[in-house]
C-alpha cells in the first residue's frame, strides 16, 4: 500500500473552493479549525437550536443555518452522528447541494450502509484521520498531524481523488501518512477494531483482569492500578515501537509470561467470538441493531451502560479518584 504525505500534494490545499464543516462536535470542530488555519474559507453549519454556535464563534469560526452553508460551499464536510444522517441529509442538506459539489465524510458508514442517497452529480469522497478530533486538533497545533484514510466512492466531476487529498493535508494528515482504501473497507475494518480490539476488547479484558484478582483476595486498588492504570503505559510503547518493540522493552518476566500464557485468554474462542463480530458487520446485522437501538431512544445502549457504570471496577476508580483530588 502505498503511503502519500504532503509532499506528494503540491500547492495551497482548496484555494478558491469554500468548505461547509456540518457538526461541529469532536471530529467537526478539529477539521473546522484546521482547515481555517490552513488559510481554507470555512463556514460550520448548525441547526438554529444548536448548542454548538456559540462555541463555534467563540473559536472565530463563521456559522450559518445548515441549507445556507451548504449552498454556499463546494464541498460539504458531514461531521454529524451516523444515526441522525440521515434525518439530517434529507431535510437539510440533500435538497440544497450544488451540482459538482463533494460530499465529504469522515468515516465511512453512512454509504457503506445506504442511510443516504446523494443525488447525481455530486463527487463523494472521504478522509478519515485515525484519532480522536481533540487528538487531530492538539497535533495540528504541534505542528504535527495523525494518520488518515481517503477513499472515492463517486468521481463525478473528474477530480474528487485530488479533492481529498487536498483536504487531507488542509487538516494535518499529510504531515504524517494518508492511505487510500475505499468506503466499506474502512467502515468494516473501523467497527470490527472499535468492537473486538479497542474498546469492546480491551474494556472487557481491563474487567476480567480485575475481577480475576479481587475475587481471589486481592486489594481492589492495586489490582484496577495494575490491570487499568499501566496499561496506558503498554500502550505508549507498542504506539511508539510496535509490538517487537514493545517486547525488546518489558522484563524477561513479563516477555515470558505474555508469550507464554497470553494465548490462553485470547485463544480459539475469542477469535472465533471475532470471526462472529465480523461477520454481523459484514452482512448489515450489527448496522440494523443499532440503528434500531437509536430509533427507539437507545434504551440497549443505556441499559449495558449502565450496567457497566455500576460494576465493581468504577466504584474502586472512584475511591482512587476521590483520594486523588483530596491529596
Amino acid at each position: 500500500m502505498d503511503i502519500i504525505t504532503e509532499q506528494d500534494i503540491r500547492g495551497e490545499p482548496l484555494i478558491g473552493r469554500t468548505v461547509a464543516v456540518v457538526g461541529f462536535g469532536s471530529q467537526g470542530r478539529a477539521h473546522a479549525l484546521n482547515l481555517m488555519d490552513s488559510g481554507v474559507d470555512v463556514v460550520v453549519g448548525l441547526r438554529p437550536e444548536s448548542l454548538s454556535r456559540s462555541k463555534a464563534e467563540l473559536d472565530g469560526v463563521r456559522v450559518q443555518d445548515i441549507p445556507a452553508a451548504v449552498e454556499a460551499s463546494d464541498i460539504v464536510a458531514l461531521m454529524i452522528p451516523d444515526e441522525r444522517m440521515s434525518e439530517v441529509f434529507s431535510s437539510a442538506i440533500g435538497p440544497f447541494l450544488r451540482q459538482g459539489a463533494t460530499l465529504l465524510f469522515a468515516h465511512g458508514f453512512a454509504i457503506r450502509y445506504r442511510m443516504i442517497a446523494p443525488p447525481a452529480g455530486v463527487d463523494i469522497v472521504m478522509v478519515a484521520p485515525m484519532g480522536p478530533g481533540m487528538r487531530l486538533r492538539e497535533q495540528f497545533l504541534e505542528g504535527s498531524g495523525l494518520p488518515a484514510l481517503f477513499a472515492v466512492e463517486r468521481d463525478a466531476t473528474g477530480h474528487a481523488r485530488r479533492t481529498a487529498l487536498e483536504y487531507a493535508k488542509a487538516v494535518g494528515c499529510g504531515k504524517v501518512a494518508i492511505f487510500e482504501t475505499t468506503f466499506t473497507d474502512e467502515t468494516e475494518i473501523d467497527l470490527f477494531a472499535e468492537q473486538a480490539v479497542l474498546v469492546g476488547g480491551v474494556a472487557e479484558l481491563i474487567e476480567a483482569g480485575y475481577e480475576t484478582l479481587v475475587e481471589a483476595g486481592y486489594s481492589p486498588e492495586l489490582a484496577y492500578m495494575e490491570c487499568l492504570y499501566e496499561l496506558d503505559l503498554t500502550a505508549n510503547l507498542i504506539r511508539r515501537f510496535g509490538l517487537s518493540g514493545m517486547r525488546d522493552r518489558v522484563s524477561k518476566a513479563a516477555l515470558y509470561g505474555g508469550l507464554t500464557r497470553g494465548g490462553r485468554v485470547v485463544g480459539p474462542s475469542a477469535r472465533e467470538g471475532m470471526r462472529a463480530i465480523l461477520a454481523e458487520i459484514r452482512d448489515d446485522s450489527f448496522a440494523e441493531e443499532l440503528l434500531k437501538d437509536g430509533r427507539d431512544g437507545g434504551p440497549e445502549l443505556q441499559r449495558r451502560l449502565k450496567e457497566k457504570e455500576e460494576g465493581p471496577i468504577e466504584r474502586t476508580a472512584d475511591v482512587l479518584r476521590r483520594h486523588a483530588h483530596e491529596g
